[in-house]
């Protein structure tokens, strides 16, 4: 005989929508209940009212015979959020008559369109349930958290004993369409460890993966690590709880500007530590993505290849998995890197490092039960670490690629924050720099990746890979994270193992891991101070060298807008020039550098015709002067627009204003007079831009010249013009960028006062410090502007304008400075 479940009304105050609303928003504005316990209680509120709905409470409408009401999905599990779908089947067992059913099925479903609660819904048979999965994987996936809610019990009870048992058969078919599923979902929506504003569900790490888990675990084929599993999963449940009651909208994308009360809901510190926690569940369920995928991968290959291995064997058993030496107490075991039987980690605290090296160095992972065992296990190494340590974390750092997947299974069991304490300052913690791929930490991972691939360019290679792992480990403490990186390094270093001249080097690449970059595209390269200064804070051809290889693996792990072929042509001018002068060299002065050919020739006819001459060619990646030839196509770097003009006051606003009204967008630009042939004594500027079309085609040269011209001589108002089209197209709403922010730089030149300016980009931003310094009464001797994303960071060498004036008092450059800013703020 069927059983059969039906509640009655007295189950719940009101059955009816008003009371469920009611309760319902009573229950989410409680302070009493969150996390699991309110979400398990909003999924019993939402039970005992749909079993009103279906029983007809208070209506007197009939139930049908062979009809039962099955969640599924997330409201299966137990699980609704704030804003969740009900995901709803009405199953039955076909012997009731169609009218009926769909009668019953309008009952329980327009209530809750009535509420504006989203639905997925859908009335089928067990056999078309089963179907309809057989056809559709998330339909399938969906079904194995089916949950009984209200009716005949036995009918449910089939279903998900017939479901559970079709995935099970299938599954050597379905788990590869499965993985396959959640790589494409990974391709699209980025990986939650990394993203600023992620997809709680989505990304990879997220919600989704976590359920892809509990699938896998399904099939009996293979499960997921399950330490640390379900508090991640429950951490990330929550955030989307506290997203949606804060937002009010049934959302999964975390974004910047609702952090901070989401962190609050939560009653967190900060966004900041919302994302860290965020980050960290996300690496939980990631690395427990990896390890389970692996082992899926193992089993049906193992399946695969045992038919053939009996047959060969004459039906006996299959031979144990061939084990391959890889170093001492290590070997390689069915595509994993493992334990030899003979290892003992309680004895060996190198162990984890030489596990760590030969499977990176083998481009293989580390098997789920080493790192565990090792971790469980393994002793501290001694302070400082024995020489045999130090080489096997260089060796690691030094594999490339295969470094981060091997550091990612060392660091969630604890290991690195064990080998190095310091880490855990840069563990997980988010950079809010658009610039910035990654997380603090795996972006120093990164920058090992990266300087692996450079470590023939330097005679320290070792000292090169360590600086890259330890470049931004200040991050996290007060003030300049050089300043704070530098000591945290020579701790680091030391208890490693490196003597008094090597500490003293990483301090120092850690201490001006940023000094080449900032040098080359924000000061006057010509200028003799500019040098020396460099050379002083180097010291050494050798460390020059590492900064000069440490830069370029930086930039390359920031992101794409970090570096190109010009920034690296301008790091490698630098470093010629510091080199020099370590050699004891004295670098030239910028009156001595003469102009190539074709500035010559423009500065003259510029000089001969009174008015501006210009010139316009294409570049790209090959072109630009890197080091190795770039492979593939050559990648476009815009268009080099080269300017001369006689002297004459007003020409950066002019120059930089025609380009503004003509959607020229500039990527790197400077300003610097040009010395001319003997007999031609008036002075000429010459302008070097880097520009891109922002929309369209690039201008012709012609029209180029003749507004310029007519900018200069005053009869092109390029202000009003601007003001008219920024009138005509309202900015877009977005993230609010900080205020500029324009500084004085110290000590940044003999002949002129460098005036710093830090600002969001935007059109017609340079023609507007232009005019500002003009308003100011200075003179802009030179200009070097770069932009990395979408910030401007640009630097200017004035002084005063009577001829042969140096720098500017220390009062009057805090004044333009002010004046500078003001401008931009207004």
């Amino acid at each position: 005989m069927t059983s059969v479940d039906v509640r009655t009304e007295s189950d719940s105050e009101d059955s009816g929508p008003s009371g469920y609303a009611a309760a319902r928003l009573r229950l989410l504005q409680g302070e009493a209940q969150s996390g699991p316990p309110r979400r398990s209680a909003l999924a019993d509120l939402t039970d005992d009212w749909l079993t009103g709905l279906f029983t007809g409470a208070g209506t007197g409408a009939g139930v049908p015979r062979g009809v039962s009401l099955v969640a599924v999905g997330g409201y299966g599990r137990g699980e609704l959020s704030p804003r969740s779908d009900l995901d709803l089947l009405l199953l039955h067992d076909g012997s009731a008559d169609a009218g009926e059913v769909a009668a019953l099925a309008d009952r329980i479903w327009y209530p809750i369109w009535d509420l504006g609660l989203a639905l997925d819904h859908s009335v089928r048979t067990p056999a078309e349930a089963r179907k309809t999965a057989g056809e559709d994987l998330k339909v399938q996936l969906g079904l194995l958290d089916a949950r009984h809610v209200v009716g005949d019990l036995g009918l449910t009870a089939g279903l998900r004993t017939a479901v559970l048992a079709d995935w099970r058969n299938l599954a050597p078919k379905r788990l590869p369409e499965l993985r396959e599923l959640c790589e494409e979902r990974a391709e699209r929506q980025g990986e939650l460890s990394y993203l600023l504003e992620p997809d709680l569900k989505e990304a990879r790490g997220g919600l989704r993966d976590a359920t892809a888990l509990r699938a896998v675990a399904a099939s009996w084929l293979a499960d997921a690590p399950r330490e640390g599993l379900s508090d991640a999963r429950r951490r990330l449940l929550d955030v989307r709880d506290a997203l949606h009651l804060t937002t009010g909208r049934a959302t999964d994308r975390l974004a910047l500007q609702e952090q901070d009360q989401v962190a609050a809901e939560l009653g967190l510190l900060d966004a900041d530590t919302l994302l860290r926690q965020v980050y960290e569940a996300a690496r939980t369920v990631s690395y427990a993505s990896d390890v389970t995928w692996r082992e899926v991968s193992r089993v049906l290959r193992s399946r695969s290849v045992r038919p053939r291995l009996r047959a060969m064997l004459g039906g006996g058993k299959g031979a144990a998995a061939e084990r391959s030496p890889l170093a001492e107490g290590v070997v390689e075991q069915d595509g994993e890197v493992v334990l030899a039987r003979a290892a003992r980690p309680e004895r060996d605290p190198v162990l984890p490092l030489r596990a760590a090296a030969a499977a990176a160095q083998a481009g293989l992972p580390l098997s789920l039960h080493a790192v565990r065992r090792m971790a469980a296990a393994v002793r501290p190494l001694p302070t400082p670490w024995p020489a045999e340590a130090r080489e096997q974390l260089v060796t690691l750092l030094g594999a490339g690629r295969p470094t981060v997947e091997v550091w990612e299974a060392l660091e969630a069991e604890g290991l690195i924050t064990r080998l190095l304490p310091d880490w855990e300052r840069v563990r997980c913690r988010p950079q809010r720099n658009a610039v910035h791929t990654w997380t603090v930490d795996r972006h120093l991972v990164e920058t090992a990746v990266q300087a692996s691939e450079l470590t023939r360019r330097v005679g320290r290679p070792d000292l090169l890979l360590v600086a890259g792992l330890l470049h931004d480990i200040g991050k996290g403490w007060p003030g300049d994270h050089s300043e704070a990186g530098e000591i945290i390094a020579r701790d680091v270093a030391a208890r490693i193992g490196f003597d008094r001249a090597d500490v003293a080097v990483l301090a120092t690449l850690v201490r001006h891991h940023l000094l080449l970059i900032e040098t080359a595209t924000r000061r006057d390269l010509d200028d003799p101070a500019t040098v020396r200064s460099v050379a002083d804070a180097v010291k050494s051809a050798g460390t020059l060298e590492l900064l000069h290889a440490l830069t370029e693996a930086d930039a390359l792990a920031t992101g794409p807008a970090a570096w190109s072929a010009w920034r690296g042509s301008l790091v490698a001018d630098l470093v010629k020039r510091v080199g020099a002068v370590l050699s004891g060299d004295e670098p030239e002065g910028a009156e001595d550098v003469a102009p190539t050919a074709e500035q010559e020739r423009l500065a003259v006819e510029a000089f001969r015709t009174g008015g501006p001459v210009l010139s316009l060619r294409a570049q790209t990646e090959g072109a630009a002067g890197s080091e190795e030839g770039a492979a593939g196509d050559p990648e476009p770097l815009g268009v080099e627009l080269v300017i001369a003009v006689p002297d004459q006051p007003g020409v950066l606003p002019a120059v930089a204003g025609v380009l503004a009204m003509h959607r020229l967008a500039v990527r790197t630009a400077e300003l610097r007079g040009v010395g001319l042939p003997s007999g031609l004594e008036d002075p000429v500027l010459l302008l070097n831009w880097r520009v891109a079309a922002e929309y369209g085609s690039l201008p012709q040269a012609a029209r180029l010249r003749a507004d310029l011209v007519r900018a200069l001589d005053g009869s092109l108002d390029i202000a009003a013009r601007l003001a008219e089209r920024d009138a005509a197209y309202p900015r877009r709403r977005g993230t609010v960028a900080p205020p500029p922010r324009v500084t004085v730089a110290p000590a940044g030149s003999r002949v002129a006062t460098v005036i710093e300016v830090r600002a969001q980009d935007a059109p017609g931003l340079l023609h507007r410090i232009g005019r500002a310094l003009e308003s100011a009464g200075v003179v802009v001797r030179s200009a070097h502007v770069s932009t990395l994303g979408a910030n401007a960071v640009d630097a200017f060498y004035v002084t005063e304008p009577e001829a042969g004036s140096g720098p500017l008092s220390g009062e009057r450059a805090a004044g333009v400075a002010r004046a500078v800013e003001g401008a931009l703020r207004g």
